[in-house]
């Protein structure tokens, strides 16, 4: 790679089956002078592999802001550089930002090798809306600040995609029901390109009762993906349409509340019913 030197790749890895390395990933990780990765006993097996021999230098959440500035100087001195994380394309939910921000704030060049991303392809199999979307990430780890989180992003209209972790799938799912509505769509995307890969999709109650009746789908690396809100346009129209639901769910059920509440402010009746369970739990 004679125009490599000063360049800094950020290469995208398998988040499972190994056929999806792409050759020109393999490529740029053989022929760069370093490579940064997320943990090196980790990517050590990747790299053995496909018989990459490069040396590597750990880059992490801990010591990324102190090691950017040395990998920076490295470049500047003429060193293709690759970062990696542990799986799929680095910065998403992993490190990298601050060596990414050092390099492009010293005037070098940031090139990105795609590849495969768990939140992308979720979203592509889902079957939920995919034209705008939320990425989250991680929630808050404890349960008080992450139902606080939940509850600001209750009325967002576009698809919302989380990540989380085996140990806090089941009381995540309880949370997302609780604040979003039990009959909310959502969709679990468990394992990706792995041999158990699972996409599940139904309402945010019954995804919490089918993780509970099967102990072996709570393992794994898991994509959550929750449709957005139905009532979608916000300001006055929709607050009185809001009003208008609540006075009359104090007198009916449900679903006559919201038929009636969409027939006297002419929003859409569907919206308005998601907004009714929302409102009830």
């Amino acid at each position: 790679m004679s125009n490599s030197k000063g360049i800094l790749y950020i290469v995208a890895t398998p988040i499972g089956n190994l056929q999806d390395m792409t050759p020109r990933a393999v490529q740029v990780l053989s022929e760069v002078q370093l490579i940064a990765a997320e943990d090196t006993r980790h990517s050590a097996k990747l790299l053995q592999h496909f018989g990459i021999k490069t040396p590597c230098l750990a880059l992490h959440e801990h010591n990324e802001r102190e090691a950017s500035a040395a990998l920076v100087q490295r470049l500047l001195a003429g060193d293709a550089i690759a970062l990696i994380s542990d799986a799929g394309t680095p910065l998403i939910s992993d490190p990298g930002y601050h060596l990414v921000q050092a390099a492009r704030a010293a005037g070098l060049r940031v090139v990105p090798i795609p590849g495969a991303c768990a939140l992308t392809s979720a979203l592509s199999a889902s079957g939920l809306p995919s034209d705008r979307f939320v990425f989250e990430g991680f929630l808050p780890a404890r349960a008080a600040a992450r139902r606080a989180r939940l509850e600001e992003l209750q009325h967002e209209p576009r698809t919302l995609i989380f990540y989380e972790s085996p140990h806090r799938i089941l009381e995540c799912l309880d949370d997302l029901a609780q604040v979003f509505g039990a009959e909310r769509p959502a969709v679990i995307a468990r394992e990706l390109s792995k041999l158990f890969e699972t996409i599940h999709d139904g309402s945010l109650s019954a995804l919490c009762a089918w993780l509970r009746s099967d102990v072996n789908q709570q393992k794994g690396e898991f994509v959550i993906l929750v449709r957005g809100s139905m009532l979608s346009e916000q300001g006055e129209e929709d607050s009185e349409a809001e009003r208008v639901l609540r006075i009359l769910m104090a007198e009916l059920p449900v679903k006559q509340a919201a038929a009636l509440a969409a027939q006297i402010t002419g929003r859409k009746k569907n919206a308005l019913y998601e907004l009714a369970l929302q409102q009830k739990n």
